[in-house]
């Protein structure tokens, strides 16, 4: 079977998510709470240690004002 996790992609979406968060002053606690993702996997997509849904990534991208598309603009 062939690996479909790209490591480096989904750190560079953790990436990205944090620093709009971060330009926007907004804290973990603030974004778990907008977008109703806990803090943990907050924590861990910035990181990029998971593989998230995109419910997920649309609810956070909603959180932040954002359109979906721009969390991949990396």
């Amino acid at each position: 079977m062939t690996k479909i996790r790209d490591d480096n992609y989904l750190k560079s979406l953790g990436k990205r998510i944090k620093d709009i968060r971060t330009q926007k002053n907004i804290s973990t606690y603030e974004l778990s709470y907008e977008s109703n993702v806990s803090r943990s996997q907050i924590n861990s997509i910035e990181k990029g240690s998971i593989n998230t849904t995109i419910s997920t990534l649309k609810a956070i991208a909603t959180a932040l004002d954002i359109e979906l598309k721009d969390l991949f603009d990396f």
